[in-house]
């Protein structure tokens, strides 16, 4: 045992001195120099900690970081004679503070995950729920003991074989398959982002129809975890997935549901995620989801999401609104709202560039397009454009474009301030602080 003397001071007026322990030179990893967990060598010679000497590989080095050797072989054999030495050393300084260190678990390797997976598959085509539910919390279990064995787990296909085996117990039974059912879509939430295979798996109307489900019966934790696997999957743009989705009954109204009730800050996101999804993809069932969507009140449900929310929840109802605001029917509901306007220019370079950019796009669609159809009915008035000035909309404009933006949002920004112009003369302007505004509910 090595030990050493060190003066603390505890602020009070003497020092008190005080034994600490040296860790020996050689129970460190010469990487980190602090004491090795899991020590292991390379075919140099040289032990290192496991965790360390994989973040070295990692990070594209391909050399022994003592020697500077070029490694032939990368294989990483466990130290046991150090590894038994460091934890004695460690129960011997006990009452000193010192930790003894677990034995750690030996890593699983490819081999012991595909043959997991081919059991797993097996047991899907037999429909063998209990079967399979044990393999999956077999490799969850796996997955629990390090990054590595998670990061081995992925790399070796079981997205793909998880995704089918839920495809195949959903296409079965929901009821009778629950448990398992729940268990895949589990493990699935920490395996993400899914391979090609398992995005066509979990894009079929069985699994769809099931992840819909959980929405509906599911407590907190599993609607959570349905909500995220959908967000997941719908990224990847598949508009077949977002054809089959929308043609599920009752989903749009969940959605809404969830966005409006904010059930929690996951399924919230989640939610707008996969709304995001649906109303701006290029499917021409988009027009429809977003008719959809307004006549179940989305857009004031987004108002209400744009007053008190942090930057991401922003961003996301942002963009939302702006899709929303493409379509007549959207732009009546937002011209309806005393929210709209005022809320819209003050998110103006107050959350991001990309929230701007939504921002901006909004009040163009909705300044353009409520100035032509009130000249068209002779209304009193261009009640739009005036309100957005009075609110400092062209203030704001003006400093996007001092400031910096895309070209899109340079062109609109610069169309909004010609529009603006022309009502400018006689407006007050107030700033757009909400104070006498209500809420749209």
């Amino acid at each position: 045992m090595v030990l050493g003397w060190r003066r603390r001071k505890n602020g009070r007026r003497n020092d008190k001195l005080q034994l600490e322990v040296v860790v020996p030179n050689h129970f460190r990893c010469p990487i980190s120099l602090d004491l090795m967990k899991d020590p292991v060598t390379l075919s140099t010679g040289v032990t290192y900690d496991r965790d360390n000497i994989e973040r070295w590989f990692l990070e594209g080095n391909f050399t022994c970081p003592v020697t500077n050797q070029v490694l032939r072989s990368f294989d990483l054999i466990p130290n046991h004679t150090l590894r038994i030495m460091i934890q004695e050393w460690c129960v011997e300084n006990r009452q000193h503070g010192v930790e003894r260190i677990p034995t750690p678990r030996i890593p699983i390797s490819p081999v012991q995950v595909e043959e997991l997976l081919l059991l797993v598959k097996s047991s899907a085509r037999r429909l063998d729920q209990y079967g399979c539910l044990n393999l999956v919390q077999k490799m969850e279990k796996w997955g629990e003991e390090s990054e590595r064995n998670k990061k081995c787990i992925v790399e070796n296909g079981a997205t793909a074989a998880l995704a089918s085996a839920f495809d195949a117990f959903a296409n079965d039974s929901i009821e009778k398959n629950l448990s398992v059912l729940e268990e895949i879509l589990s493990a699935l939430n920490w395996m993400f982002p899914l391979q090609m295979e398992a995005q066509k798996s979990l894009g079929s109307q069985a699994s769809l129809g099931c992840m819909v489900w959980f929405l509906k019966h599911q407590d907190l934790a599993g609607k959570e975890k349905s909500i995220v696997a959908l967000r997941e999957l719908l990224s990847f743009g598949n508009e077949d997935h977002l054809n089959v989705l929308a043609e599920i009954e009752g989903v749009n109204e969940l959605l809404v549901e969830f966005i409006t009730k904010r059930l929690s800050p996951t399924i919230t996101k989640a939610s707008l995620a996969v709304v995001f999804y649906m109303v701006s993809s290029s499917s021409s069932s988009s027009n429809k989801m977003k008719q959809r969507f307004i006549q179940l009140g989305l857009v004031s449900s987004l108002l209400d999401i744009l007053l008190d929310s942090e930057r991401s929840l922003c961003e996301k109802a942002l963009a939302i609104f702006d899709s929303l605001c493409s379509c007549e029917e959207g732009r009546e509901k937002a011209y309806n709202n005393a929210l709209t306007i005022p809320v819209l220019v003050k998110k103006i370079l107050r959350v991001s560039a990309m929230a701007t950019d939504s921002s901006v796009s909004a009040i163009w669609k909705l300044c353009k397009n409520g100035a032509e159809k009130e000249e068209e009915e002779e209304e009193e008035g261009k009640s739009v454009p005036i309100e957005a000035l009075q609110v400092g909309a062209f203030q704001k404009l003006l400093l996007v474009l001092q400031i910096g933006c895309g070209d899109e949002t340079k062109v609109k920004a610069t169309e909004l301030l010609k529009l603006l112009n022309q009502y400018g003369s006689g407006v007050d302007c107030v700033d757009s602080d909400f104070k006498n505004l209500k809420r749209s509910h």
